[in-house]
């Protein structure tokens, strides 16, 4: 009997799982919201120079006006190029004659202007308190923002290595018991964060736990489902970010409820199949008959016994040494010897990555409320992944993944052309949000269906991490704003149509078996070039191969 026909008959799908998952799919909601949160908290609000002109030495008779009138802002800061306050420049000296309606301000660096040394002034109509005005990351600091969020992307990458370890040494619960802990702890303590250092600090450890998170609930309970609950919480996270426009008190509302989770998650069962294969049959047995009570199954559970191990036994089923050992001899080979293996981890899993967070990080450079962008571009993956289903089974893995990164590309770099502000501009936007979306979920069903089973783990694994890089870069690129403004779309666009291009060369999947072995990908791989079954080895596409030069 293998195991997955013995967990059947102790339940299957009985109530207890039913309880389990519906436990472990609440916490996905607010995944998202850690994700994505520093499109609030760390929102860069409206702000110009603080004025401060001494009406005693200007000579000009209504020198005392309001702080935060027109005309003062006009005498004691430039315009810029869109006819707007400079945010980071105000003039030396009040320029009263400039209140005169038939004066214009001279073009150039007539009139004599300096920095904001004694600070800014911020419009905090919308937000109350950003990072942003609570350490003015503005100006020449303003790189400090996108910053931040890649500690934060570099912190789920640090944890996927370290917890995910620890997850396979220690069991899936007590990672994720330990996960919601550190989360719980740091995303309070980044609400209370004295500096903009120990913010970072704080937001780095709770990447770590989210991604620990993340990983234990895979592996406790692996549900679709969780797809659409995190879609959930990016349309949950805009009404969130509405109602509470004070940055520490956001912070605070989508961590404390892990405080909660932690509480319930001592009732989760440890995963059955990770005690067998720790040696720990006895712990193993318990969690059996536990689930066979919670589903009725009285009889069945009573007989599950240590008894049950033997070497023919449901709990030595299905490993194989020599197939383990193959991870490690082979997955080198399998990476030089395959070209489209190596282009799929690094482009596919990067690339959409790299502007899917580009792209969903910026949502103040769309010209609209950022409450609304933030709804719509939760809302597209609903559609987007009802499409690439569809599109997956009728059209393949291949045409499918190369279209919507093709298309996410081309009007990602569209929108440079287009005005700020129109519907247009968000219809781009939000296209390029849901293929991006589409191809996510594409290439991670296309990656697994591409590696051979002793390799796919660990292929998988990779290419997660790839992806996470890819997060850690795209608020980095968003720099490049700082030497001319169309560089930022023109790099998330060319990722993903690379990405594009590169998918035509893989071979299709769909209605294909899974490769058992590394020999089965090299010598029984559909090169889509050519449709013919042949060696897909660098050598055969006439490119040296790496173990020899």
């Amino acid at each position: 009997m293998s195991f997955a026909e013995f967990l059947h008959q102790v339940g299957g799908m009985g109530r207890f799982q039913i309880i389990h998952t519906m436990l472990l799919t609440i916490p996905i909601v607010l995944m998202a919201s850690h994700n994505l949160l520093q499109n609030f908290t760390a929102a860069i609000p409206g702000h110009h120079c603080q004025v401060h002109i001494n009406a005693n030495n200007t000579g000009y008779p209504n020198a005392t006006l309001r702080l935060d009138s027109k005309d003062l802002l006009r005498v004691a800061i430039p315009m810029d190029r869109n006819r707007q306050p400079e945010k980071c420049r105000r003039f030396v000296t009040a320029q009263w004659q400039l209140l005169d309606p038939n004066v214009t301000e001279p073009n150039g660096t007539q009139l004599d202007t300096e920095p904001c040394t004694e600070g800014w002034t911020y419009d905090r109509s919308m937000f109350t308190s950003t990072i942003i005005t609570e350490w003015d990351l503005v100006c020449n600091l303003q790189k400090f923002q996108q910053m931040a969020q890649s500690i934060y992307m570099a912190g789920v990458l640090v944890g996927a290595l370290v917890l995910g370890g620890l997850s396979d040494r220690f069991g899936r619960k007590a990672m994720l018991i330990w996960s919601f802990l550190q989360l719980a702890v740091m995303g309070t303590c980044t609400a209370f964060a004295s500096s903009y250092i120990s913010y970072c600090i704080f937001r780095f450890l709770g990447g770590m736990a989210l991604s620990g998170f993340g990983l234990s609930t895979a592996c406790l309970s692996k549900a679709c489902l969780f797809r659409f609950v995190y879609t959930l919480g990016q349309i949950l996270l805009a009404g969130l970010a509405y109602g509470i426009p004070d940055w520490r008190w956001l912070q605070l509302t989508v961590s404390l409820p892990f405080f909660f989770f932690l509480i319930y998650s001592w009732w989760f069962a440890e995963s059955a199949r990770w005690l067998v294969l720790a040696g720990k049959d006895d712990r193993a047995v318990k969690v059996l008959q536990r689930v066979a009570r919670m589903n009725g199954k009285w009889e069945e559970g009573e007989k599950i016994t240590t008894e049950v191990k033997s070497p023919n036994g449901v709990f030595n089923e299905g490993l194989d040494p020599q197939v383990l050992n193959l991870t490690r001899l082979h997955f080198q080979q399998a990476a030089h010897s395959s070209l489209c293996f190596s282009l799929s981890m690094v482009n596919g899993r990067f690339s959409t990555s790299f502007s899917y967070y580009g792209l969903a990080m910026d949502l103040q450079n769309f010209g609209v409320s950022i409450y609304l962008i933030q709804l719509i571009f939760g809302a597209v993956d609903f559609p987007a992944k009802v499409v690439v289903t569809i599109s997956m089974s009728y059209i393949g893995r291949r045409i499918s993944l190369s279209a919507f990164l093709l298309l996410a590309g081309l009007v990602i770099i569209a929108n440079i052309f287009v005005p700020r502000g129109g519907f247009v501009r968000t219809s781009l936007a939000v296209i390029g949000k849901g293929c991006l979306s589409a191809a996510f979920n594409c290439v991670f069903l296309f990656t697994t269906e591409l590696y051979p089973t002793p390799i796919r783990q660990t292929g998988l694994g990779f290419g997660s991490t790839m992806a996470r890089v890819g997060g850690i870069v795209a608020p980095l690129a968003k720099m490049l704003d700082d030497y001319f403004t169309f560089l930022p779309p023109v790099v998330y666009g060319a990722a993903p149509i690379i990405s594009g291009i590169v998918a035509t060369l893989l071979p299709e999947t769909l209605n294909q078996l899974l490769p058992d072995t590394v020999e089965e990908v090299e010598t029984q791989g559909v090169c889509a070039w050519t449709g013919e079954r042949g060696d897909m080895t660098m050598k055969s596409l006439g490119i040296a191969d790496l173990n020899g030069q």
